[in-house]
């Protein structure tokens, strides 16, 4: 049996900190990952569309300024998609649009497992008097209770306070200091992906609003991806700013993720 799977893009970036414009990256994404410029092949040889089915829902109608509202709005349509035995892929959107998309997720399938690229914990308690800020999506995710275990890759900015939220909720890091891809386990499901794009080094993604250098090559990231063997019952790419972005070079890499994602999904439907 094949899975269906669902891009949904998510235009919101209220809740980022530094520099907005993440909210114009789904379509930015979309114009990559449609373009004459390459293909729907995804490197394990499946071609999106055809070996692997795939479904473009377009964009919600969030209102960019009312969170309560633009949660409820993501809420549904995970659900709606879930109900419908379909493997959503979100495409943000600022970080903070995790936390209602694993709220709802985790609704349907119980508590989640989560593989999470980054340069940061994004575990702050709240961020400039913010809780729902995109720095602090998984602090809301593990007070609530909506993962069993999560496995933070790229990180290479964690201060004392994020290490501290950290210890106190049992968050795996693989920071960036001596990194291993190989180190990085094998992930039990459900299994939610999670990819802030400025996990990956700016040299290779520099289209974002908090560019850290020494970060993840593509090639590692894929490579971890492709050896999870868990079903992935959801993904998000978010943070790419399309005004800060060169030659869209970071758009281009989140539709190959968005390629490989969609082809690991398919892969690994059969896994419970």
């Amino acid at each position: 049996m094949r899975p269906n799977i669902h891009l949904i893009g998510l235009p919101t970036d209220q809740n980022s900190s530094f520099a907005r414009g993440a909210a114009l990256a789904p379509p930015a994404i979309r114009a990559a990952l449609w373009s004459d410029r390459g293909n729907l092949w995804a490197q394990s040889g499946l071609q999106i569309g055809t070996d692997v089915n795939f479904r473009d829902l377009g964009d919600l109608p969030l209102s960019d300024a009312d969170c309560a509202a633009d949660d409820a709005l993501i809420i549904r349509a995970l659900t709606e998609s879930v109900e419908a035995d379909a493997i959503p892929l979100l495409l943000g959107g600022d970080h903070a649009v995790t936390y209602p998309i694993v709220a709802a997720l985790a609704a349907h399938y119980g508590p989640l497992n989560i593989l999470h690229f980054d340069a940061h914990p994004d575990l702050y308690a709240d961020f400039e008097g913010n809780p729902r800020s995109h720095a602090s999506p998984f602090a809301r995710i593990l007070e609530e209770g909506h993962v069993k275990r999560i496995v933070q890759v790229g990180i290479r900015t964690l201060n004392k306070h994020c290490r501290e939220q950290a210890e106190r909720y049992n968050v795996e890091i693989l920071p960036m200091l001596n990194f291993d891809a190989n180190r990085v386990p094998i992930i039990d499901g459900p299994l939610y992906i999670s990819i802030d794009l400025d996990g990956i080094d700016p040299s290779e993604a520099p289209g974002v609003a908090h560019p850290e250098p020494g970060g993840l090559t593509i090639r590692e990231v894929l490579s971890i991806i492709a050896k999870q063997r868990a079903r992935i019952v959801g993904a998000d790419i978010v943070e790419l700013n399309p005004a800060r972005d060169v030659n869209d070079i970071t758009a281009i890499v989140a539709a190959k993720l968005v390629r490989e994602l969609a082809a690991q999904m398919h892969q690994n439907y059969k896994h419970l």
